[in-house]
């Protein structure tokens, strides 16, 4: 898996597990506080789209995973 495929992945895994936490109808309901999570994760999307730079990429690259495109 190439680390651009694996950013997506966490990405992904991290939005709902932050919305099954944040939204109180769910079974793993914690505290509303989670929905913040699912912004802040929104945002990093938002930022990687418009510079060209995510963090998250650049630190599995460096744990060896390749770049790909």
């Amino acid at each position: 898996m190439k680390s651009w495929q694996l950013v997506r992945l966490i990405a992904g895994l991290f939005i709902l597990a932050s919305l099954g936490m944040g939204i109180e109808g769910s079974p793993l309901f914690v505290n509303s506080w989670w929905l913040a999570f699912t912004g802040f994760v929104g945002l990093n999307l938002a930022q990687s789209a418009v510079t060209k730079w995510c963090l998250m990429e650049s630190i599995l690259r460096k744990m060896g995973l390749e770049q790909g495109y």
